[in-house]
């Protein structure tokens, strides 16, 4: 029995899957974030090295696919390949984007439009003909709204801004200073500031707006409709270098942001303006498509 590993590593987790060729899941492993570029390349090693060791322990494995945060650049794939050498996985492997995997978890054609929010947000599309696009992704500095990390930080500024005055009362300063165990300004700093919060700690405060949303708190609503809009944009510019204008496609909904906020689906739906898109929100691990893009990699027989 030939058997493939696929790994879909984002910012905050890392999801590996052992499978038969005939896409048969044998096996399980979880580990932490792996973004090359938040993480390094010794924290990804580390990860992978978690991950992959008990996969493949237990059956020789033919090929890998690793759908990855931050692997955008031909760089940053030879230093995940060399990585893989690193741990003596010399077998047939592809590196790719995450939202790419997640694609093709999501779409039985592999075609379409997937917009990924977790702790990062990226929109990414590929047509019949195998041209792709993308918008945003660049990270937390130059894009990314609409991801968890976006949103999170959104709390806390909203919270913040209640606190001293400057904004409207809300009830994200309650629940954000509780999460957090402060109950001032004063005290939020040196929780921020000091260690310092990771993204994904951050990122992990996105759900504490769908609550508060939930529950008839305005700026909360107002930051998740901002929140759908930024996305709905994204998808919107990759159908349109896509030409997805004509028939029926997918837009795949996938990330942690999703689940955290279940609302944000319809909302991003109702700003999406494309009219051919059909809304799929994904209801597998995006290691999915990573273990049927290592299945590619086999040789037929």
């Amino acid at each position: 029995m030939r058997c493939v590993v696929g790994i879909d590593a984002g910012g905050t987790k890392t999801v590996g899957l052992l499978a038969d060729e005939a896409g048969r899941i044998l096996d399980e492993a979880r580990g932490g974030g792996a973004n090359l570029h938040v993480h390094g390349e010794l924290g990804v090693e580390k990860v992978f090295d978690a991950v992959l060791d008990p996969l493949v322990s237990k059956h020789p494995v033919h090929a890998v696919c690793l759908g990855i945060a931050g692997v955008d650049r031909p760089h940053d794939e030879a230093v995940i390949r060399g990585i893989l050498r690193r741990l003596g996985h010399r077998e047939r492997a592809r590196v790719t984007n995450d939202a790419i995997v997640a694609l093709v978890a999501g779409s039985p054609t592999r075609t379409g439009v997937v917009v990924l929010a977790g702790t990062g947000a990226i929109c990414y599309g590929i047509d019949a003909e195998g041209r792709t696009a993308r918008s945003s992704g660049e990270g937390w500095l130059l894009s990314d709204e609409g991801s968890g990390y976006w949103l999170g930080r959104e709390a806390l500024r909203a919270a913040v801004r209640d606190a001293d005055g400057r904004g409207p009362a809300t009830a994200l300063r309650e629940a954000v200073f509780g999460a957090l165990g402060v109950d001032s300004v004063a005290r939020l700093i040196p929780v921020v500031y000091e260690k310092p919060m990771a993204r994904h700690e951050i990122a992990a405060l996105a759900g504490l707006v769908e609550q508060a949303a939930a529950a008839g708190d305005r700026v909360a609503d107002q930051l998740l409709d901002a929140a759908a809009l930024e996305l709905a944009l994204g998808a919107r510019s990759v159908a349109r270098q896509l030409g997805f204008d004509g028939g029926e496609f997918p837009v795949v909904l996938a990330g942690g942001v999703f689940k955290a906020s279940p609302g944000l689906a319809a909302r991003l739906g109702a700003r999406l303006e494309l009219p051919h898109a059909r809304l799929i929100p994904l209801t597998v691990e995006p290691a999915v498509g990573a273990v049927a893009l290592a299945i590619d990699l086999l040789p037929r027989s």
